[in-house]
């Protein structure tokens, strides 16, 4: 079967085939799809009523900036260091690269931590981390594969069930 280009309207305008708390579980009713052969390109989830969540690490400081710039560009230089060394004379090991890339990119890094924080002004004086949350999680289905998604994983003929109708009054 052929895929075929999806767009956001195509996946808002599926029918719901079942809504979850946690993401890892809307994932695993995809998964169990899938195991089961199931064509999962006519599936997507949805996060319904998204939420961004800021979760502050810490403060920042000069030396807490020299450190993460530090840290992200010795890794950068080791890896260079090993590109070049692949294309190097024999006059120089592989090892002999790795550090001098180590040393020069912990030296940039330090100065580029330091200089991209005394740009921020103090504006931003603190370390966070960010995450999109949901607050549930909607698989979606084409209608036209609605019933094999559902007998696959033993939702029943219809999702979500049908509530019984409320009972009538006693006129006593």
């Amino acid at each position: 079967m052929a895929m075929r280009g999806v767009d956001a309207g195509d996946v808002l305008s599926r029918p719901t085939l079942a809504s979850y708390d946690k993401y890892g579980e809307a994932q695993a009713a995809v998964d169990t799809l899938s195991d089961n052969r199931f064509p999962v390109q006519h599936l997507a989830i949805v996060g319904v009523d998204l939420r961004l969540v800021e979760s502050v690490l810490g403060r920042m400081s000069w030396g807490r900036a020299a450190l993460s710039g530090l840290a992200t560009f010795a890794w950068f230089g080791v890896l260079i260091g090993l590109f070049v060394s692949f294309f190097g004379s024999e006059e120089s090991s592989a090892l002999q690269l790795m550090l001098l890339g180590l040393l020069f990119g912990a030296a940039f890094g330090i100065v580029f931590g330091m200089v991209s924080y005394a740009f921020t002004g103090g504006r931003r004086d603190f370390v966070s981390r960010q995450a999109l949350q949901a607050s549930r999680y909607d698989v979606v289905c084409d209608a036209e594969v609605m019933a094999q998604a559902r007998q696959i994983l033993g939702l029943g003929p219809s999702w979500p069930p049908a509530t019984p109708p409320p009972p009538e009054p006693d006129e006593h």
